[in-house]
């Protein structure tokens, strides 16, 4: 999501009573990275708000239906752009076996291993939703820092320029002979 200096993104979703959400957001790259986050449900009660976040997760289970807004703020910012991450879960995850959640007997060795499995894999795709996030945080943060350097070397280097000249102006005029002038005295 981009989100300019002064401005405010909203999304809205239609959820029915009784489900789960998550929102999980963080900003990667403008400002101190920080943004305004709130969340309404259908009847305009804020469910949830935080002012200059730089990643947060929120999870509620609707207690109305209707449709629920959730909101990212940069208007407390005037002069920078920002990018936010954000991801709107709704809902639990289906069962990897059918039947799962009504079975009387044990699961199998097998089934054991693949649920296991499972989760352990749903661990690893958060972990590197995290990385990927921290490395183009990092990446902006990194190369913003080369444009500053770059820019103070550019300035460095004109004012090494305009003393080194100064310099031998100045050394020059030490060593130049003045000339009495010729004007007007004659014989």
């Amino acid at each position: 999501l981009e989100l300019p200096d002064s401005a405010q993104r909203c999304f809205h979703q239609e959820l029915e009573s009784g489900i789960k959400f998550t929102l999980d957001y963080q900003v990667i790259s403008g400002g101190h990275y920080d943004v305004d986050c709130y969340v309404e449900d259908p009847n305009g009660k804020t469910i949830y708000q935080e002012t200059k976040k730089q990643y947060d997760s929120f999870s509620h289970h609707t207690e109305v239906k209707g449709v629920y807004t959730f909101c990212f703020s940069n208007e407390f910012s005037t002069f920078s752009h920002k990018i936010v991450y954000f991801d709107f879960q709704v809902g639990d995850e289906p069962p990897i076996l059918p039947d799962m959640n009504n079975r009387v007997t044990a699961l199998t060795q097998m089934e054991s291993a693949c649920v296991t499995i499972h989760e352990m894999l749903n661990a690893v795709i958060d972990s590197q939703t995290h990385y990927r996030l921290r490395e183009a945080q990092d990446r902006s943060r990194a190369e913003e820092l080369n444009g500053r350097v770059s820019y103070w070397s550019v300035g460095e280097t004109l004012i090494l320029f305009v003393v080194s000249i100064g310099q031998v102006m100045l050394l020059k005029s030490f060593f130049t002979e003045k000339r009495p002038s010729s004007g007007g005295a004659g014989t």
